[in-house]
């Protein structure tokens, strides 16, 4: 005997073979060829009417509609107040379709036409196994996608006694023939419309009669999507937003879009892979341009804004470290140096920066006048030279200084990196204005004086403090000359102090002006820096002074006048020995004053350091006359064959402090 039951289950069906529970069903409808590769101009088809059906609209079409209008896969038959649609060669009546929801509600047709009180709906197309569906590239998914009851009809080869209220007898289905079956097979199985069977203790009180009740109002499905133009992004969006309608509390965003994103693809025809593909490729481009979007917008607003504070932050803590170790040190000076002037005390004492005297790579130097109608000079750092070290260096070395032939510094000023010297007026200037005009401003016994000045100011610097101070940027420009013509020694920006025992002095960066520059200020080759690279300095300075003219002449006719050392050391030489071209009267025009500070100076500029005389010995040979004094050997450079390899060296400007010099 065969017996047909009746299953009612609630959210879930089983399958054949293996009984295993489903969640939710997808329904595949068939979608063409010609409409995953056709952009749908919806807006140029107008709405319809099918059967009781009015203002149907996209994707659904009657059949001999023009091609661009709707799918074919939704194709509707319009007949006798009725529309219907196939789905996997079935047909089903549409009742009903809401396009809020993207759902229609659908009938099987075939319970429409039967007259019979007992039905048995088909096998139903809609509960395939997935990976059929997936063969059929066609999809609809129930709507709602859980809490579906579903009617499942069984044969088994015996009745089935003292069985839940699950499975009722269906007596009308039911025969007298036998089936020798080990197990029960499946009939039929279809959803259930509605929502007076979504609870258990509903199902326990229904007939098969009611059931078939249910079946003969339908279900609902949702719309196929199809992956075709601007349809594939409508579909994702709508997917989207269907999910979010059940998920969005447990399913993040990010996982509802992958989902979407994917079945949205599997609605399109299989067999045109390549196309899928190409659209797989396109979005995942999308959405790395839309990471990296996003990235550059984080980099712009938040990035950039942090890397800018963050520097901002260590320039303002630099600042501080510099401002805090040059208040420290200005705190010690207090008792000890020169007077400390406010910003605005300048401002007033310089009359508001009116009297420009000068200007060089430091900065700019104005005239002031303290209370007691006392004269000063101010040198304003300017920001590019406003260094703290150098400051401290200027201020530690010249503040301690009390003699004759060094210049004064009165008081100083340092707000933050605003920072200015107070010098005493040397109102005659630089030497460099009286030794390079175009007439002889001085008398050699003047030039004599001032150099011997000069000599025991440098001595002062490297014998007459506890510290030794190295100046290294001797030279005309700053000489600077009181109103009788007194010289005095200044700039002391690049000036180091050290011990007065060492005979090494440890430098890490080249300082000087180029053509003062001692050459183991270049290459230690030529000896350690020491005390003896003043003396080299002085030695130019020495040679300028007696010739009247810079010691590098790039206009000369030839080499050997273009370095001044070497002219005035083969005239020397020649008048030594009374050979060569110098004629009696350019001897007797060489006054024995110039002749002395010519010797004197080449003295001072022997190539190696230990060939060099001290500062002490330098002012014993300008106090003493001219004919004790030696001539010195001949230095490598005034060679002519080794002179212009050494010209181009003072030529190199790379690395090197060069001061302006500029008239004061």
């Amino acid at each position: 005997m065969s017996f047909v039951h009746l299953v009612l289950t609630c959210a879930l069906f089983f399958e054949p073979g293996n009984c295993d529970s489903w969640c939710s069903a997808l329904l595949y409808c068939h979608a063409n060829a010609a409409g995953g590769r056709r952009h749908h101009r919806r807006h140029d088809c107008p709405p319809f009417t099918c059967g009781h059906l009015s203002d149907v609209s996209f994707p659904f079409r009657r059949r001999g509609d023009p091609p661009e209008c709707g799918v074919q896969s939704y194709e509707l038959t319009c007949a006798d107040d009725k529309a219907t649609i196939q789905i996997d060669k079935e047909t089903y009546s549409v009742s009903d379709i809401n396009y809020g929801d993207s759902t229609l509600w659908v009938v099987d047709a075939s319970f429409l036409d039967s007259r019979s009180s007992c039905l048995l709906p088909r096998w139903n197309p809609l509960l395939r196994d997935p990976r059929l569906q997936a063969k059929s590239h066609h999809i609809i998914e129930l709507a709602p996608p859980v809490g579906v009851t579903w009617a499942s009809f069984v044969n088994c080869s015996q009745e089935i006694r003292n069985s839940s209220w699950m499975y009722m007898p269906v007596a009308c289905l039911s025969t007298s023939r036998s089936f020798v079956y080990p197990s029960c097979g499946y009939l039929a199985t279809t959803p259930l419309g509605g929502s007076k069977l979504n609870s258990t203790s509903a199902l326990q009180n229904v007939s098969y009669q009611d059931v078939v009740k249910l079946m003969m109002t339908g279900f609902a499905v949702r719309f196929p999507f199809t992956v075709s133009g601007w349809n594939f992004k409508e579909c994702l969006a709508l997917s989207i937003r269907q999910r979010r309608k059940g998920s969005k509390e447990r399913v993040s965003n990010i996982a509802i879009i992958d989902f979407s994103f994917w079945s949205c693809f599997l609605l399109g025809d299989r067999s045109h892979d390549n196309l899928i593909y190409m659209y797989m490729v396109v979005d995942t481009v999308s959405i790395a341009l839309l990471i990296l979007k996003w990235t550059a917008v984080l980099c712009r607003f938040v990035l950039a804004p942090l890397a800018v504070f963050i520097f901002l932050a260590h320039k303002y803590w630099r600042n501080k470290i510099t401002i805090d170790a040059v208040e420290k040190f200005l705190q010690m000076q207090l008792t000890l140096g020169p007077t400390r002037y406010a910003y605005t005390d300048l401002t007033a004492i310089t009359g508001h920066f009116g009297e420009k005297l000068g200007q060089g790579g430091y900065g700019s130097v104005y005239k002031g006048v303290l209370p007691g109608y006392v004269n000063v000079a101010v040198k304003v750092l300017g920001n590019s030279n406003c260094n703290g070290e150098e400051f401290i260096s200027e201020v530690s070395t010249i503040g301690r200084i009390h003699h004759v032939n060094v210049v004064c510094l009165v008081g100083f000023c340092s707000e933050e990196m605003r920072r200015a010297l107070v010098y005493e007026y040397m109102p005659r200037g630089s030497l460099d204005k009286y030794i390079f005009s175009s007439k002889r401003s001085f008398s050699w016994d003047k030039l004599n004086e001032i150099a011997l000045g000069i000599a025991r100011g440098i001595n002062y610097l490297h014998q007459g403090c506890d510290m030794q101070i190295l100046h290294f940027d001797i030279k005309p420009h700053n000489i600077l000359l009181d109103d009788n013509f007194v010289p005095k020694v200044a700039d002391f920006g690049l000036a180091k102090l050290y011990p007065r025992d060492n005979s090494f002095v440890p430098l890490n960066a080249l300082r000087g002006t180029i053509g003062y520059i001692a050459p183991e200020m270049i290459s230690r080759s030529f000896g350690v820096i020491s005390s003896k690279s003043d003396v080299y300095s002085f030695g130019m300075l020495l040679l300028e002074m007696a010739g009247g003219r810079r010691n590098s002449d790039m206009r000369a006719d030839n080499s050997s006048q273009a370095y001044y050392p070497s002219w005035v050391y083969d005239r020397l030489i020649e008048q030594q020995v009374g050979v060569g071209e110098i004629s009696a009267a350019t001897v007797a025009n060489m006054h024995e004053l110039e002749r002395k500070l010519c010797i004197i100076g080449l003295h001072c500029i022997q190539m190696k350091s230990h060939d060099r005389p001290t500062m002490s010995e330098v002012i014993e040979m300008l106090e003493g006359g001219v004919v004790g004094l030696q001539m010195p050997p001949r230095p490598f450079f005034c060679d002519d064959e080794s002179m212009s390899p050494m010209m181009d060296s003072y030529q190199f400007s790379s690395g090197l402090t060069e001061i302006l010099e500029e008239d004061e």
